[in-house]
């Protein structure tokens, strides 16, 4: 059995030719492969911070005012922290912040007594970051 011509063409329009060309390919792998590390190394990154801070309890004094517990985990107490803590009203928008300053301390949770003046009703209190003091 021969292949003709026609043959040939048929198997030609059957099978094209390769969208992209192996070079193509390597450059699209190591852009692929650049990106997996750098989510790699996010993850790893952000997975452990070196403060974290966290509200406990809350409590809606009046109209201008919330109180809350803020506890901050510290791998190294020494090391003084800051907290940025919000408080929002029942539609969501933001009527108190107060960065709350926590001091070196001895022991790797601290907690810390905050008071947040607001211009309306709050009805939540949550700690938007924490981070070492600079």
């Amino acid at each position: 059995m021969t292949i003709t011509e026609a043959d040939r063409e048929r198997v030609r329009r059957r099978y094209p030719k390769q969208r992209f060309s192996p070079a193509v390919l390597a450059v699209l792998g190591l852009v692929v492969l650049a990106l997996v590390a750098y989510v790699v190394w996010v993850a790893t990154s952000r997975a452990n911070p070196q403060v974290s801070g966290r509200i406990d309890t809350f409590a809606v004094v009046s109209d201008n005012e919330m109180t809350a517990t803020l506890t901050v985990d510290r791998p190294d107490p020494s090391v003084a922290a800051k907290c940025f803590v919000i408080v929002q009203a029942v539609t969501y928008d933001r009527v108190g912040e107060l960065w709350v300053q926590v001091p070196p301390g001895t022991e790797r949770l601290t907690t810390v007594p905050v008071s947040v003046r607001t211009f309306k009703r709050g009805t939540a209190i949550t700690v938007e970051s924490c981070g070492p003091a600079t």
